[in-house]
């Protein structure tokens, strides 16, 4: 439990994966910095719903917006020690269509996966190292994807951009440590109204995973809290998908 007022910014937390791990860790006793690039009525019912929490709006395509993201939650506690990068984009192309997959599609998926993680991370830096010196725990949690670690996905370059993340993720752990630890999350299929139709990968999920269901967002925010809670686990990607790379 975060008994001290600790304060953790989660992007991309206004649904699915991010609104789980936001009440999980406001149930932790983190004081939470909700987030969204346009769902700003959800974000501010999530905020008020949670209580301890304030919402923060930002594009984070844009990489003056990733900046104010960050000031702006320091500026609402003072103080920030958890930074979890939720927010991603996807874009579906068979992977066998080449052509489809364009340099913009490129390009937009590496601006927000990729590029958009490592600058809240860069602008996060000093305020979580002022968590370190002053004895907090200060850490980061990525959320990759399942299609990060295995040759599918919805489209080759988001899965090449989370293959990216899992990676950077990696090399910020040993650059910032040891006073920021830095982890990953790669989920597999997660029940949410997004995936409600993908009805193939949840028969995949069903029939070919050990745990024989797709994960709920609480089990990755589960995983989340505890790469938040831990004071020595470092540069560790979790696959959270109930068994199915064993398959």
């Amino acid at each position: 439990m975060a008994g001290d007022g600790a304060v953790a910014l989660v992007t991309g937390s206004t649904s699915g994966i991010g609104a789980g791990v936001a009440r999980r860790l406001a149930a932790a006793g983190y004081r939470v910095i909700v987030h969204s690039r346009s769902s700003t009525e959800a974000g501010r019912a999530l905020a008020e719903d949670i209580g301890d929490a304030h919402y923060v709006q930002a594009d984070l395509a844009v990489d003056a917006d990733r900046s104010r993201l960050v000031n702006d939650a320091v500026a609402v506690w003072g103080r920030l020690d958890v930074l979890i990068n939720n927010a991603g984009i996807s874009h579906v192309i068979p992977h066998q269509e080449l052509a489809a997959a364009t340099p913009d599609v490129w390009h937009a998926l590496y601006e927000v996966n990729v590029i958009a993680p490592f600058r809240l991370i860069t602008a996060a830096e000093p305020f979580l190292r002022a968590a370190a010196r002053d004895g907090r725990s200060a850490a980061v949690v990525n959320i990759g994807s399942h299609a990060g670690v295995r040759p599918k996905g919805a489209s080759i370059p988001y899965a090449a951009s989370k293959a990216a993340l899992t990676h950077v993720t990696k090399l910020l752990a040993v650059s910032l440590a040891p006073g920021i630890r830095v982890n990953a999350v790669a989920p597999g299929l997660v029940d949410t109204p997004l995936t409600a139709d993908w009805l193939d990968a949840q028969e995949l999920w069903r029939v070919r995973s050990p745990m024989r269901r797709p994960a709920t967002p609480d089990d990755v925010a589960e995983m989340v809290l505890a790469l938040v809670g831990s004071d020595y686990v470092t540069g560790e990607v979790l696959v959270v998908d109930g068994g199915l790379n064993l398959t």
